[in-house]
Formats: structure tokens, C-alpha cells, sequence
């Protein structure tokens, strides 16, 4: 079941990126957010109620619930928005793939847990890797600040994702599932920017274009209802740092599918940088060889 949700995760993630990225125009980012997760929160929440498995949270799991909607599915998407305006949204699966760092310091912080000493290395190889791939658009100086406040947006969001992990780690150990949490944690965030949106009295266009509402359905169905939920699966069930190894293999597809549809164009830079960075992410998750009993040494997985 780990291996399942593992691909699942890495093939839907992978491509919405670029799904992401064709919201961008004339619609105004929070409204785009906000309608892919109320359609998302109504498919969720409409199949609990059929199925008599909805129930109304109360005490301790509302209050994380309601966290969990502003870190997971208002701040953290507000950030990656916006930082798509300005890098290609395959760099933006990168940054993203270091919420596995994040994981790490926020359990540190928050929960008191050591962090090992390869968490560190994997890290620093990770944020070398990241320098090495942004390495040719920063050296191009008429580019450099959009570059760099999409790289600061991006590892913001990241930030705000990790964050949300432990939330939702945290909320399967009182006994609420995923599909239940999120439903409601996406209802709690796409309020949040209406309302904000609201007060900010920002245009209420519409974007008419079948790339945009196909990309709305793409994002909403299967990023939101199946991705997060597979995600946060994953997070129950092996930890929020260990679930962040899915993110190791989609920024690879996130990248290729920029080079067809976004023009990126890779460098030995990009290249070398990209491979730090999935580096990193594996040392994070290495186990070291146990020796079976006949003397072959396996290595041990988290699947």
C-alpha cells in the first residue's frame, strides 16, 4: 500500500505544477485557489455525507483542522501562486522537493525529535543543489529579482507545507482520517481567501478559456481529493519526514514537462544542481544494509 500511494503521489504531483502555472492570467490567483479547493472540499465531503461517514469536528481537531486549512491550502498555495509568475513551475517542484529538510526542523522544534546527523547533510547538499540549478537565471541580472522572489515565494510555501504535515500527522493520531481532515481543512482555507479576497476588492473575473477550467477540475479532483489524500496517507502512515521522500522523483517529471510546455531549457548547472538535490533527498532516507541470515546484506525500505 506504501508503494501505491508513493506513485500515486509522485504522478499527480509531477504534472500539477504545470496545471498550476495555466491558472495564471486573468483570473486573480486567491479565486483560483479558492475554487479549486471548494470543488475539491464538495467532492470530499459530498462522499462522506453519501456514504453516513461525515461527521462535524469538535475540541482539539477543529482547532488543528482549522490550522491546517490556512498553512496547507491557503498560505502555502498563495506562495507557489505567485512564485509561478516569475519562475518555470518545474524549478518550483524542486524547491518543493526540500519540504523533506523542513520536515525534519520543524519536528526538531516543534515535538523535540533529534535530528540526525545525515538530515543535516542531506539538507545542505539539497540548498547547494538548489544555488547550482537557479544558478542561470540569477547570473542573468535583468532577471535576477523576479528570480529571486520567486525562489524566496517558493521556499515560503514549502515552509507553510511542512508545517501542514505536522498538523495532519498529528490530527491521524487523535483518530481523524485524511479524506475527513482535508475536506474540511480545504473548506477552512478557500473561506479564508474569499473572505480576504473580499476585503481586498479584487476583480472577480472569470478566466472562460478551456485550459483554465481544465485545469481547475485537473487540480481539483485528482491534486487535491487524490493527491493530498494519498500524501497524507503516506504521512500517517510513515511519518511526515519519510513521506516526504515522494517528492524525490516528481520534480523530475515537473521539469520535463516545463522543457515541452514552458521553454526551459537545461544547463550543466541545472543538471548538477538537480542531482544534489535528489541526493540530499535520498540521504535523508537511507538505511543502512542489515545482514540476513544467510549473510546477504538488504537494505531496509520504508515501504
Amino acid at each position: 500500500m506504501n508503494i501505491l500511494l508513493y506513485i500515486t503521489t509522485v504522478l499527480i504531483w509531477g504534472t500539477t505544477w504545470l496545471a498550476l502555472k495555466w491558472q495564471l492570467g486573468v483570473t486573480a490567483i486567491p479565486f483560483s485557489i479558492a475554487g479549486r479547493f471548494l470543488l475539491a472540499a464538495f467532492i470530499m465531503l459530498t462522499y462522506l455525507l453519501l456514504r453516513k461517514k461525515l461527521t462535524i469536528p469538535k475540541g482539539e481537531v477543529l482547532r488543528l483542522i482549522l490550522l491546517q486549512g490556512l498553512f496547507l491550502f491557503c498560505c502555502n498555495f498563495l506562495c507557489f501562486y505567485t512564485a509561478s509568475a516569475w519562475i518555470p513551475s518545474g524549478l518550483i517542484a524542486v524547491i518543493f522537493s526540500t519540504s523533506t529538510l523542513w520536515n525534519a526542523l520543524s519536528a526538531r522544534f516543534i515535538f523535540h525529535k533529534q535530528i540526525q546527523p545525515k538530515v543535516w547533510q542531506g539538507g545542505g547538499l539539497g540548498l547547494v543543489g538548489l544555488l547550482f540549478l537557479f544558478w542561470p537565471e540569477i547570473s542573468a541580472h535583468s532577471a535576477s529579482i523576479n528570480v529571486l522572489k520567486g525562489l524566496g515565494l517558493a521556499l515560503l510555501g514549502t515552509l507553510f507545507f511542512s508545517s501542514g504535515n505536522l498538523i495532519s500527522a498529528r490530527l491521524q493520531t487523535l483518530g481523524a482520517t485524511p479524506l475527513q481532515t482535508n475536506g474540511w481543512a480545504m473548506l477552512c482555507g478557500a473561506s479564508v481567501l474569499l473572505v480576504g479576497s473580499l476585503f481586498s476588492g479584487l476583480s472577480w473575473q472569470i478566466d472562460p478559456s478551456p485550459r483554465y477550467w481544465g485545469a481547475l477540475v485537473y487540480l481539483a479532483f485528482f491534486g487535491s481529493v487524490i493527491g493530498f489524500t494519498a500524501y497524507l496517507m503516506l504521512v500517517g502512515r510513515i511519518g511526515a519526514e519519510r513521506a516526504a521522500y515522494s517528492t524525490v522523483l516528481f520534480p523530475i517529471v515537473a521539469l520535463n514537462l516545463s522543457v515541452w510546455f514552458e521553454g526551459y531549457h537545461w544547463s550543466l548547472s541545472g543538471l548538477f544542481g538537480l542531482g544534489l538535490v535528489i541526493a540530499g533527498n535520498i540521504l535523508v532516507f537511507y538505511r543502512p544494509a542489515s545482514k540476513s541470515r544467510d549473510g546477504i546484506g538488504v537494505l531496509k525500505t520504508n515501504a
